[in-house]
This record gives C-alpha cells, sequence and structure tokens, in this order.
C-alpha cells in the first residue's frame, strides 16, 4: 500500500484529479472536458452543474484506481476570475463567466484612469474584464438580473466547497484575484466592494491555503466512494500551486505556463504592485503573494497561424523546417495579439500584426516568427517583475508548447537563463496536493517540495544566440509600441 495525496485540478478546459506519491510522481489520472459557450458577443461562459457532475465522475474514477493505496488528503486548485450569481442555497442564477469574458470591454475603456490605479494600487489586480470586479461592475450598471437577484457571489471553487461542504470560504489567492480584496489587510476592501455594489456579506470568508474544509455531504460521500476521514484541503490558485508544483518559489525562481494562453510568474514575500500596472500581485500565504504578468497569446497564435494557412498536417509537422530558421526569422517579427492581450498593455482590443513580410517568407519564416513573438512579449513581462523582484535565475517551464523542443530552445535563448522542465505537466495539481501535505503536517514546509519534483531535462542557453536576440528584441518592443496607437 503506497501513501499518495490528490489534486483536484479546475481548468478552464477540464476538471482533472491526479494522484501522485510522495516524491511527486503521478500514479493515477482522471480527466473530464469543460464545454465553454459563448451566448453573445464578448459574452465566454461555463455551466456551474455541468463542472459539478464532471467533478464527481473524475474523483470517482480516481477513488476507484487508488482503492489500494493510502490516501492522505485532497488538495485543490483552480483557475481564476471567474463568477457565478447564486442564491441564498448556492443554487446558479447565472452562467460562470470565465477570465476571458469581455463583456465589460467598454466599461474598462472609458474607466477614470486615476480611479483605475487607485483600485489596482489596492488589489494588485489589473483593470481589466478578466476582473470579477469588471464583471460585477458591468452586472450593476446593465441591470443584469442574475446579479439583482443574487444572495452570493461565487467563484467555481467557492461554488464547489458550498455545494459539496455547505462551507463559504476562500483561500487568499482566489479572493486576490478578484479585485476585491485589499492586499495589504487582505480582507476585502469596502471602497472597492462599493464600487461593484455589493456587501461583504455576499461574499465568503477569506482563509488561508492550508485550511482544511470538512463537511462533505453524505450522499456525495457514497457517490464518490470518498474514503473514510480523507480530509480536503481548500489550496489556492492555479497559478501559485502551479509555481509550487514546479518548484519556483525562492527568490530569482520564475515559472512560465504556456498553453493555449500562458503566464510568467515568481513568488515573493509580502506584497507589491508594479508602478505602471503591467503585472499583477495576488496573495498566496499571509506573508507571500505572487507577481507576474498573464498572456491571452500562447499556443493560441500558433493554432491560429495554422489554421489561416489551411495546413492539415499535424503540429509537428507544422513546425518542421523552422528550426533550420535563424533567430530574427530572416527579418519577419510577429506583435502575438491575435486574442486581446492582458500583460503587459492590458487591452482586450489589441491586435497582432506581421512586420517584414517578403514574398521570401514561406511557412517556416512565419512559424519561427510566431514562435519567438510569443517568447518576446514573456520577456517584455518579465522585465517588469525584474523591476520588483530582481534578475530571474533559473526558469521552470510547463504546459503545453513545452512539447516543443524549438520553442523551449527559443526561449532559453531569448532569457539567456537555464530552462528546467519537470517530468510532468500537472504542477498545479502536485502544488494543491503538496499544500494538503503541509495542512496536515505530513510535510513540515512548502519549501520542501523542492526535493520532491522529478525534472525531466535541462535546456541551457545560446549565449551567442542571447546576445543576438537582444538587438532584435529591441526592435521587437519598438513595433509593440508604435503598433499600440492603432487599438
Amino acid at each position: 500500500m503506497e501513501k499518495v495525496v490528490i489534486g483536484l485540478d479546475f481548468g478552464t478546459t477540464s476538471v482533472k484529479a491526479v494522484a501522485f506519491n510522495l516524491q511527486g510522481k503521478v500514479l493515477y489520472e482522471a480527466e473530464q472536458l469543460i464545454e465553454t459557450y459563448y451566448p453573445a458577443e464578448s459574452f465566454v461562459e461555463q455551466k456551474p452543474d455541468e463542472i459539478d457532475k464532471s467533478t464527481r465522475i473524475v474523483l470517482a474514477n480516481l477513488f476507484a484506481q487508488t482503492s489500494n493505496d493510502k490516501v492522505l488528503a485532497v488538495g485543490v486548485s483552480c483557475a481564476m476570475h471567474s463568477l457565478i450569481c447564486v442564491d441564498q442555497v448556492g443554487t446558479p442564477l447565472s452562467n460562470m463567466s470565465i477570465w476571458s469574458d469581455g463583456r465589460s470591454s467598454e466599461l474598462v475603456a472609458n474607466l477614470d484612469a486615476e480611479l483605475k490605479q487607485t483600485i489596482y494600487r489596492k488589489t494588485g489586480t489589473p483593470i481589466h474584464p478578466m476582473s470579477p470586479l469588471l464583471k460585477l461592475m458591468w452586472m450593476k450598471e446593465s441591470d443584469y438580473q442574475p446579479y439583482q437577484e443574487a444572495a452570493y457571489f461565487m467563484s467555481l471553487k467557492e461554488y464547489f466547497l458550498f455545494k459539496w461542504f455547505g462551507k463559504r470560504v476562500v483561500d487568499y489567492s482566489m479572493a486576490s484575484a478578484t479585485g476585491l480584496m485589499n492586499i495589504k489587510s487582505l480582507d476585502w476592501d469596502d471602497e472597492v466592494l462599493a464600487h461593484a455594489g455589493i456587501t461583504r456579506q455576499q461574499l465568503a470568508e477569506i482563509v488561508a491555503p492550508t485550511t482544511i474544509v470538512d463537511g462533505l455531504n453524505p450522499v456525495i460521500s457514497e457517490e464518490l466512494g470518498w474514503p473514510d476521514g480523507v480530509p480536503l484541503v481548500i489550496g489556492a490558485a492555479d497559478g501559485q500551486l502551479a509555481n509550487l508544483g514546479n518548484g519556483a518559489i525562492e527568490p530569482g525562481e520564475v515559472a512560465v505556463t504556456v498553453g493555449t494562453s500562458g503566464a510568467i510568474r515568481q513568488l515573493i514575500s509580502g506584497q507589491h504592485v508594479n508602478d505602471n500596472g503591467e503585472t499583477f500581485s495576488y496573495a498566496f500565504t499571509a506573508d507571500t503573494s505572487i507577481i507576474g504578468g498573464p498572456t491571452n497569446n500562447g499556443g493560441i497564435a500558433l493554432q491560429w497561424l495554422k489554421d489561416v494557412m489551411e495546413y492539415d498536417g499535424s503540429h509537428e509537422q507544422f513546425l518542421a523546417g523552422a528550426e533550420h530558421v535563424e533567430p530574427g526569422a530572416e527579418g519577419l517579427l510577429f506583435v502575438p495579439y491575435v486574442n486581446g492581450e492582458r500583460a503587459p498593455v492590458w487591452n482586450q482590443e489589441a491586435r497582432g500584426n506581421f512586420y517584414g513580410l517578403s514574398v521570401t517568407h514561406r511557412r517556416p519564416q512565419l512559424v519561427r516568427a510566431v514562435l519567438e513573438g510569443i517568447v518576446f512579449n514573456l520577456y517584455q513581462i518579465a522585465q517588469s517583475l525584474e523591476a520588483i523582484a530582481g534578475a530571474p535565475t533559473t526558469i521552470s517551464v510547463n504546459g503545453g508548447l513545452s512539447k516543443s523542443t524549438l520553442w523551449v530552445r527559443i526561449l532559453a535563448d531569448v532569457f539567456g537563463k537555464e530552462i528546467q522542465l519537470a517530468d510532468t505537466h500537472h504542477s498545479a495539481a502536485w502544488g494543491a496536493g503538496w499544500t494538503a501535505l503541509v495542512a496536515i503536517e505530513q510535510v513540515e514546509s512548502f519549501e520542501q517540495i523542492k526535493k520532491n519534483i522529478p525534472i525531466n531535462k535541462v535546456i541551457q542557453p545560446n549565449m551567442d544566440r542571447h546576445e543576438e536576440y537582444k538587438k532584435i528584441f529591441k526592435k521587437y518592443q519598438q513595433l509593440a509600441k508604435d503598433v499600440e496607437k492603432y487599438f
């Protein structure tokens, strides 16, 4: 019988449960995709009840797989910025709007600049349609009926905890990402709540990520085959836990996650905001926070190019040939804002741009330029982080694009830093599992995880190429700045 811990990970595209041994090796996993709905222009929603059913399926599946093991605890990770209007007993009155919902774009554009800066400095959350604060402000101004009738406002994690455990609690990180929590007091900010038109009674109690949530509904427990005595630990948001699961938890250690979208993040002591409002600062524990910047444009930019070119081959075949193109893609630069953009411009109306196109350019050059553009945007965000936390020493990478050897090599060369690739892409789930182990005192500290992360490979930068990329990046920066006035 092996000791295992489970990470339950609510993502944007799927809900999954992963069982790890105490060294971080994946033993079993179960996953269900989440359907996304687009009921109107800029509306991006999911259905909480559908996700609830999927969660029951994955946990029942995983508990069946671990029936011969000793399950120690379950920890929870969740994507940020979701919002559900619910009634007194937790029944959804609305679908769940997710981070990419853009219905408040016009409101954001017209918001007073000084007010934006004031709210940002209080909360550490950039003023952008992704923020639940702005979603609530839109609901208030639009006389949105579910908002008017709601007893409570919840993220997906809070909805899950209320429905299954009857508890209205939220961890520091999920609360921080709403744009409603003051990052200094770690409490709801009454002045910001007034802008949203809600009260603190409509929000959950803010607690530490190691909080154990008890009282699982016995009917649900029996349905899932939840093992007797196994506690659930509230955990944190996926960004904080991905850093923890990658071991990027000390000064200079940066984590990059790039799938369809992406983010670059660093854990720091205390709470700090960037003067220019280019980065987020979300609490993790009472003493630490995560700073970083999300991008809308990771693998989606590459998929966009593949679709535009009507290329029917595999992803690997589409990339073939780009590795033989020299840095700079033969003079071709790509600003990757094809899906709007969050950091560093925080403008949902931002658009992508190819510059330097020539009749000699073919698919390999365009692919290379897109791969480089994604990395240049991350590098630009990293410079904002560096102003707060200093230069990175090591970079850990996960997500779909990390499977591309070429893209990871470009990342190493642009940053001029060593790249560490974990043996699993379930970093947030492992971070959730480890948080649960800290909570039940199976392990001594968050920091101890660094001894329990299987590293698949380490990519060293080519410093000659790094010097070349520094020159190309200056051109990219200027191009990105020049096209910004057209957004």
